[in-house]
């Protein structure tokens, strides 16, 4: 247990080895870990809870670690070291409990890097407990710490609340001493980024080389390794199967199995971005065109978690948040929804009260696309340049502070200020970067594949059944009328409910124009939430609020797509 961001998971992984997130901001563990270790020859269950200031929880989070603290036989306290005072206020509320303890004195190197010097031994005696000086990054003290852990005992200190902060002060002043030293480069610039001119100016020139970053290493990625595989290896081999299954030969249609595994011939050739079967389009989407984005995101994302800028980042937008009815550090949930819905949905448990939990989801579903989807949406929009992509982003942008204003006003509740702890800039540990990669790059597989299977099974089974068809006709008012689009749009929005960029890809056989093309990215990106976001999502709101969100979804979708329909048919588009 500890205060966020003290190095909690990275004591945990040197512990027990086991592959755990490890950021440089507040709150990366929303819920518990668990792995093993051996202690004096014995295995030993090892929990990492999530970052907590107090055993009085005011989040999600915090309940999380306050709830599992009766289940441990004895908490390995990890303190920072170079922020003494403000994490014994933990420290002493633990020893109250009366829990067996060890206190891990992490961040050691940083500390005296500070000029701050500790005397380890007069804490231990102030405290009663064994206190072991650690660096997790380096491994420096971890088999000190794996030693003395069968002397974890209660501690000696025990007082009232009241008191706390008197005996904080007083242990503070006797076991610790600060050196003057002139401030380093890493301190200048940790004071330029929060500066409030300064500050966002290096925030647009960050956020702008990061999607270059991530635009570059994608298309690099797509045009140099993933497109020259498919069509060069898996491409021959689907036309061997797709003349086997018939194509070729002469008359009539090519069958169920055909199209479910192959799809429909497109000039009488296969085509990876619109013949939609299980083995073109189905393995096409997420790995070729989908996945090098997706690689490319979790990386810089990554080194801004690990060099400590995302919590900068928060204090610069908590002014703007405020307006929206959240607080600045709502930017990593929305941040992280870039990357995928889900885990941005799930990092809602960082924020404090209902009204920001339902704020920050309801704008993160609708106006926050996920790089699968964007990287869909520039295939379809690419060729139009600017014209394509400022109306749907410039669009979702627009929805995103109109909307947000709105339910700041309508929403019940309240929205409290930012309180964390701004870590030092340091550099990513790249073992611990790299093993993060891994794990988000196999959950995204493991997840998105299966949609994306499961989404082309059901479009070929729904054209084939005929439902595809009743469907476009019912909703043929809505989707012509109001949208300007065709019926068979109608397809894109039930395959959204799955997947959100496989139904941006469906547009691709439509032959669409740039207003249409534009309308229909719009809609189905404020649209309902794929399955698996739709999940996280009531799971973290309840049936009642997931309810009221739904509703918010669908009205401001063909709403905004309404509007923009006719504005830029107003404009000759």
């Amino acid at each position: 247990m500890g205060n966020p961001n003290v190095g909690k998971s990275a004591v945990f992984s040197r512990l027990t080895g086991a592959h755990v997130i490890v950021s440089n901001y507040p709150g990366t563990t929303v819920s518990f870990t668990e792995g093993t270790m051996n202690v004096d020859g014995r295995p030993c269950r090892v929990i990492d809870v999530p970052g907590t200031y107090t055993l009085e929880p005011l989040s999600r989070a915090e309940e999380v670690a306050v709830e599992m603290l009766p289940r441990g036989d004895v908490v390995v306290n990890v303190v920072d070291a170079t922020n003494l005072e403000r994490n014994l206020n933990l420290t002493l509320q633990l020893l109250s409990r009366r829990v067996p303890m060890v206190v891990a004195l992490n961040m050691w190197d940083e500390a005296q890097e500070h000029g701050i010097k500790i005397n380890v031994a007069a804490l231990e005696e102030a405290l009663g407990v064994p206190v072991v000086p650690t660096c997790a990054i380096s491994g420096e003290g971890m088999r000190e710490l794996t030693q003395r852990l069968p002397a974890a005992r209660p501690g000696t200190l025990h007082c009232e609340d009241g008191e706390r902060w008197q005996a904080i002060g007083r242990i503070v002043e006797r076991v610790q001493e600060v050196e003057h030293r002139h401030p380093t480069l890493g301190q200048h610039l940790s004071h330029a980024t929060v500066h409030p001119i300064i500050g966002p100016a290096f925030a647009l020139v960050v956020l702008a080389a990061s999607f270059e970053v991530v635009r570059f290493i994608g298309e690099g990625v797509i045009g140099y390794a993933a497109q020259p595989l498919f069509q060069r290896l898996w491409l021959p081999l689907m036309q061997k199967l797709s003349v086997a299954l018939g194509a070729g030969a002469a008359g009539g249609a090519l069958g169920l199995l055909h199209d479910v595994l192959i799809g429909h011939l497109m000039d009488g050739g296969i085509s990876f971005g619109a013949s939609f079967g299980i083995l073109t389009t189905g393995l096409y989407i997420p790995l070729a065109a989908v996945l090098p984005y997706v690689f490319a995101f979790y990386l810089v994302l990554g080194i801004l978690e690990d060099t400590g800028y995302l919590p900068r980042l928060g204090v610069l937008v908590d002014n703007v948040m405020h307006r929206l009815g959240l607080h600045g550090l709502s930017v990593v949930p929305m941040l992280l929804g870039l990357g995928c819905t889900v885990p941005g949905i799930l990092a809602l448990r960082l924020l404090e009260t209902r009204k920001e939990r339902f704020i920050a989801a309801t704008l993160t579903a609708i106006c926050i696309p996920c790089v699968a989807q964007i990287a869909v949406i520039a295939g379809l929009l690419g060729q139009y340049g600017a014209a394509g992509f400022v109306p749907v982003f410039g669009t979702l942008f627009l929805l995103w502070v109109g909307l947000g204003t709105l339910m700041k006003r309508l929403v019940k509740g309240t929205t409290p200020e930012i309180l964390l702890d701004i870590p030092p800039y340091r550099m990513p540990y790249w073992p611990a970067l790299g093993r993060k990669l891994w794990m988000r790059m196999v959950e995204f597989l493991r997840e998105g594949e299966l949609y994306v299977m499961v989404g082309v099974l059901i479009v070929n089974l729904l054209y084939s059944l005929g439902v595809i068809a009743v469907a476009a006709k019912l909703s043929a008012p809505v989707m012509t009328r109001l949208l300007g689009l065709p019926a068979e749009a109608v397809g894109a929005l039930i395959i959204g409910l799955l997947r959100k960029d496989l139904a941006v890809g469906m547009l691709a056989p439509l032959g669409l124009g740039l207003r249409q093309l534009v309308v229909a990215s719009v809609v189905l990106a404020a649209y309902f939430p794929c399955i698996a976001a739709f999940l996280m999502l009531l799971r973290e709101l309840g049936p009642r609020d997931m309810l009221k969100a739904t509703a918010i979804m669908l009205v401001v979708s063909f709403l905004s797509g309404g509007l923009l329909n006719v504005l830029m048919m107003g404009l000759g588009l």
